[in-house]
C-alpha cells in the first residue's frame, strides 16, 4: 500500500500517511470524517474518476492503514500531515475536499500554509467555523454535550459508535437512510481506529475555534450541509462559514442529516463534479 513517510518520524517512530489513488486529471484529495477512514468516498470516487478527475485519498493519522502515535492530534499536526502530502506527491492545480472534521484540515491549509497548490475547496458537513457554544457562539453544541461523548467512550466505545451511527445516518422510526447492513459496516470501520485518536481527535474538532482562519479561503468554495444534521449544526457552522468565505457557494440538502456523502451519494457526487468542472 502506498504511503507518505512523515517528518515527525523518529529512529524508534516511523509516522506514515496511507493513501491511494485513482484517475487522471486534476486532482482533488478527499478529507474523511471521524471517526471513519477514507474508504468512506468510495461512492464520489467512482464518480469523480469517471468524470476526468484524479483522486487522491489518505487516512488521518490514527485511523485506517496510517500511523498510530500516542500525541498530537491537533489542527496544526493534521494539516502538517495533508501538507506533506501534497508536498511528496508534487500537487499542483489541487481541490481539497473536506468532510465534517475534515472542514478542519481544509481551513486551517490556507491559514498555515497559504493554500498552496490548493485552486478550490468544498466544505461538507464541515465543523468550521465553530462548534462549540459559547456566549459569541450560540447556536454552538454545549461543552456538556461533548462531555458526554467523551465519557461514553471512555465506558463503552463501540456502543458509543453504534448509538453515534444512527444519529449521524439520521436513523429514526419512521426514517432509515441507510441499511442495517452499512451500519453495522461503518461501525467496524469507526471501531478499528485507535481509541486514544478517536478520543484526541473528537477533542480538537469540538473545541477548535476557526472563526478567525476563514477569511484566509480565498478560492471558490463549495459548502455543502444537510439542514437537519445533529451531530454538526448548521448554524453555527455552513451558514456562519458563508458570511465568512469571500467566494462561496452553498447548498443546503434539505431533510438531511449529517452522513449526506451516503444517504445523498448521487447528489453529493454530482454536486461536486458540477462545482469541480466549473
Amino acid at each position: 500500500m502506498p504511503s507518505v513517510k512523515l517528518s515527525s518520524s523518529t529512529d524508534n517512530h516511523q509516522h506514515h500517511l496511507h493513501y491511494q489513488e485513482a484517475g487522471s486529471g486534476k486532482p482533488v484529495i478527499l478529507i474523511h470524517g471521524w471517526p471513519l477512514t477514507s474508504i468512506m468516498w468510495e461512492y464520489q470516487i467512482d464518480h469523480l474518476v469517471q468524470n476526468g478527475f484524479r483522486v487522491i485519498t489518505y487516512d488521518r493519522r490514527g485511523f485506517g492503514e496510517s500511523c498510530r502515535p500516542w500525541g498530537n492530534y491537533d489542527y496544526d499536526t493534521l494539516t502538517s500531515d495533508l501538507n506533506e502530502l501534497i508536498t511528496a506527491l508534487n500537487l499542483s492545480d489541487v481541490a481539497l475536499v473536506g468532510f465534517s472534521m475534515g472542514g478542519g484540515e481544509v481551513v486551517r491549509y490556507f491559514s498555515k500554509f497559504g493554500g498552496k497548490g490548493v485552486t478550490k475547496a468544498v466544505l461538507i458537513s464541515s465543523i468550521t467555523p465553530y462548534m462549540l457554544k459559547t456566549p459569541d457562539n450560540p447556536d454552538g453544541v454545549p461543552q456538556e454535550m461533548f462531555d458526554k461523548m467523551l465519557a461514553a467512550m471512555k465506558e463503552d466505545r463501540i456502543a458509543f459508535l453504534d448509538d453515534f451511527g444512527e444519529t449521524f445516518f439520521g436513523v429514526t422510526l419512521l426514517n432509515n437512510n441507510i441499511s442495517d447492513q452499512s451500519l453495522n459496516y461503518y461501525l467496524n470501520v469507526c471501531s478499528q481506529a485507535s481509541p486514544h485518536a478517536t478520543i484526541e481527535c473528537a477533542k480538537s474538532f469540538s473545541s477548535t475555534d476557526f472563526r478567525s482562519e476563514m477569511s484566509s479561503v480565498n478560492v471558490p468554495t463549495l459548502i455543502i450541509h444537510g439542514d437537519k444534521d445533529e451531530t454538526v449544526p448548521i448554524k453555527p457552522t455552513a451558514l456562519e462559514a458563508t458570511k465568512v468565505i469571500k467566494n462561496n457557494k452553498l447548498i443546503v440538502y434539505e431533510g438531511e442529516p449529517h452522513g449526506i456523502w451516503f444517504t445523498q451519494k448521487e447528489r453529493l457526487s454530482k454536486d461536486l463534479v458540477t462545482f469541480l468542472m466549473s
